[in-house]
């Protein structure tokens, strides 16, 4: 079996950029890579890209660099500053859910698709196990953690209409209903549904998420009316 896969330029950062899609299948490559070949296999991944290390002379190699290292990042999650060293490979959920401790923020399907590790970042969410911590650097992040600690009536709405079951997914969904409410204070359903239409609950409670929103919706309108 070849051991060389993918070359350094198909794999820039401006490509890497262009689209949650695109991130997702590099990062989804690179993890491959690791667990199918030993890592020594693998001589560095520095911004998006992946050099090979081998002898096998027929084949063309890129310039030898020398290898990454620990970088530090600052991150500003639920209003508490965080500096953080973190590795080129790591991903965003991993560094909350690892090594700050967050562990609200899930890692489940691990290639973008379940919003199980949504954040809110930026004021809008994202899919943390697909954005590379070195990228975050200076961001304000908020996790499922920091909108319990405020007592956002979402936490009580959730409860009230049994909106889980195994609970597994539920934080992906209140980080995710938090960032629409921030932005519309007055959603319908179908905005409900499309908001979290990227979430999944494997037990299947999705009427029960549009019901708990709009009480939550109600509840914050209320709140701001009386001041």
């Amino acid at each position: 079996m070849p051991r060389f896969l993918l070359f350094s330029e198909d794999l820039s950062p401006s490509i890497i950029n262009q689209s949650i899609w695109s991130k997702r299948k590099v990062l989804c490559i690179i993890k491959k890579l690791s667990c199918v070949f030993h890592l020594d296999y693998l001589h560095e991944i520095k911004a998006g890209q992946v050099f090979y290390k081998g002898d096998n002379p027929h084949m063309t190699m890129v310039k030898k660099k020398e290898p990454l290292s620990e970088a530090k990042i600052t991150l500003l999650v639920n209003g508490d500053t965080y500096e953080v060293g973190v590795e080129a490979t790591w991903t965003l959920q991993y560094v909350l859910h690892d090594v700050l401790g967050l562990t609200g923020t899930k890692a489940f399907c691990d290639e973008g698709a379940c919003g199980a590790c949504t954040v809110i970042m930026a004021g809008r969410p994202v899919l943390s196990c697909m954005i590379l911590a070195i990228e975050c650097d200076g961001k304000v992040i908020e996790t499922i953690e920091g909108i319990t600690r405020a007592k956002h009536p979402l936490i009580e709405a959730y409860v009230k209409y049994s909106c889980m079951q195994c609970g597994y997914c539920t934080p992906g969904f209140i980080v995710t209903a938090k960032a629409l409410l921030d932005r519309n204070s007055s959603p319908s359903e179908d905005d409900i549904k499309e908001a979290l239409a990227g979430n999944i609950c494997r037990c299947g409670s999705y009427p029960q998420h549009i019901k708990a929103v709009l009480e939550a919706a109600n509840i914050l309108r209320e709140r701001k009316k009386n001041g």
